[in-house]
């Protein structure tokens, strides 16, 4: 077994484990980033999710460094890509155009600008990836982690590393049970939290949200791409979902829940089919746009399926067994090869006919040989239970309607998303309510017993309902730079990161040293109900 030692181990390479790892080298310490795959990047690559942000990304409310890596997107288009001019130099380009998000993009690209992100720290040594590790065990010694043993998935080596911070951005909170963490999984029930969107009764360990095995299809109008049909296609077409509220039928169909109102909604599938914009599933994550492009390139469009079809609620795989864990992933690809069978020969059309022939999977932009991403997109996990624990009461503006944002003290970072839940495994159907903007509080992040290990993802101290306003891109990404940040400064002052939260100067240094490292931590309070632009802007 080889051996190594560093300062910081980061184990889990998505989102906030990539921008952990950035933070910290930057101040000069020794990290070890570790990835399941052999792809950094999460969400933006492993999970091929465009980045869900709010409605002042382009101004404000982000890190310096995640503002740094949506530039480095931009430019990456317009470096390699053959663009029309006005297309170049536009400073808000789209590069797929979908309306999801102002930066709608392939996976691979957002895995280039990482890669070059971690180009300078990895030539002075500071920073070392391991790819295609998972962990294994964890040695601990009373409330300390001491080391962490990682297995290559494809040769079975174990290595074994020894690190004073251990930083767990693992998509599902892997190390929290290897290491005896205390940690919550699922719903909590309303007599817990308090929470009016809590669950009724006793907790729910199992009630998770749905998974998403994601997928990249561009349209060839006149080609025929129809794959074979899938092992599991004829359970998944008629599948229909058993939710509270109901849902309005079968799963493989143009009709779902309207994630706010649970009214039935009928959707299509192209921009060119319906009179409302927002009725084409097409254009929701459009990762290619021709409009882009001159008009002799003849490109295909391509765009991101993670639609309402595709989210799988038969079962967690937090907390299961292997073979329960394998299960539920081939299954809910399953789910995702049968959504797109059905696309191609079954969906009704609006002239009458049926099928869209036309779509293929698009294999190289995830990185796989069967089209789909390499991992599921995953939207809750294992979560500490932290010395402080936001829940529906901090965020809602129902609750607080005397306030625009949601604010704490020990302020690490801002956010904002709804609470957007989707269907989950607990047969509820979506949550989806306002939330205000929010700031991340630093207790969110500290662990109620263990002293070195620290939440770097979406497993920080939130609930089941507030998880669905934390856990988006840059959310994630700020939370991983402030988990990053707060290992080295406890590093350097030979401090206890609880420590640093109980002694106010001591916190009042920490959020200096994030400030200088273009962390957020405030939005603008201007209006009743919402941050504005400002007058700058």
């Amino acid at each position: 077994m080889a051996n190594y030692e560093t300062d910081i181990l980061i184990v889990g390479g998505g989102v906030g484990g990539c921008a952990a790892a950035l933070a910290a080298t930057s101040l000069g310490f020794r990290v070890i980033l570790t990835e399941e795959t052999d792809w950094i990047g999460g969400q933006l690559t492993t999970q091929a999710v465009p980045p869900d942000e709010h409605q002042w990304i382009e101004q404000f409310g982000c890190t310096r460094r995640y503002r740094h890596l949506r530039d480095s997107i931009r430019q990456y288009y317009r470096a390699h890509y053959p663009l029309m001019p006005a297309s170049r130099s536009d400073p808000h380009l789209n590069p797929g155009g979908g309306w999801v998000s102002a930066l709608c993009h392939e996976p691979r690209v957002a895995l280039a600008v990482l890669r070059d992100m971690m180009s300078f720290p990895r030539s002075q040594h500071l920073l070392r990836v391991l790819l295609r590790h998972v962990p294994v065990a964890v040695d601990v010694e009373g409330d300390r982690v001491r080391a962490v043993t990682l297995l290559h998935t494809e040769t079975a080596d174990e290595v074994l590393v020894e690190a004073p911070y251990v930083l767990d951005a693992t998509e599902l909170g892997d190390l929290l049970p290897l290491a005896d963490v205390e940690y919550v999984v699922g719903a909590e029930s309303q007599d817990q939290t308090g929470e009016p969107h809590a669950v009724a009764g006793p907790p729910q360990p199992d009630n998770v949200q749905a998974l998403s095995w994601c997928f990249p299809i561009a349209y060839d109008p006149t080609g025929e791409h129809v794959i074979d049909k899938p092992e599991q296609y004829d359970f998944w077409r008629d599948y229909e979902p058993a939710l509270t509220p109901s849902w309005p039928g079968k799963l493989l169909s143009w009709a779902h829940s309207h994630p706010i109102t649970l009214e039935p909604q009928a959707r299509v599938l192209f921009p060119w089919e319906s009179e409302k914009v927002f009725d084409a599933l097409w254009s929701f994550r459009l990762i290619v746009s021709k409009a882009h492009y001159p008009p002799d390139r003849s490109i295909h469009e391509v765009t991101l399926v993670n639609w309402p079809q595709i989210d799988y609620v038969e079962g967690s795989i937090i907390d299961r067994s292997g073979d329960d864990v394998l299960h539920h992933k081939e299954a809910a690809r399953q789910l995702s090869l049968s959504l797109l069978y059905w696309l191609q020969t079954e969906a009704p059309k609006p002239d009458d006919g049926q099928g869209y022939p036309g779509l293929y999977l698009v294999p190289d932009l995830v990185g796989t040989g069967d089209g789909l991403a390499k991992y599921p997109y995953i939207r809750e996990s294992r979560r500490i239970q932290a010395v402080f624990t936001v829940t529906e009461l901090h965020v809602s503006p129902d609750i607080r309607p005397d306030q625009n944002t949601a604010v704490f003290d020990d302020s690490v970072g801002i956010g904002s998303y709804r609470i957007d839940l989707h269907p989950s495994t607990g047969g509820d159907n979506y949550i989806d309510i306002p939330s205000l903007p929010f700031e991340i509080p630093l207790g969110s992040l500290l662990p109620i017993r263990v002293e070195n290990l620290l939440p770097a993802c979406k497993n920080i101290g939130t609930t089941h309902i507030t998880n669905g306003c934390y856990r988006l891109h840059p959310v994630e990404w700020n939370i991983g730079e402030a988990a990053g940040l707060l290992a080295a400064f406890c590093l350097r002052r030979g401090v206890r990161p609880r420590a640093v939260r109980q002694k106010e100067t001591m916190l009042k240094d920490f959020q200096a040293l994030l400030q200088d490292q273009g962390v957020e931590l405030h939005w603008p309070q201007v209006g009743p109900s919402e941050p504005v632009l400002p007058d700058d802007a």
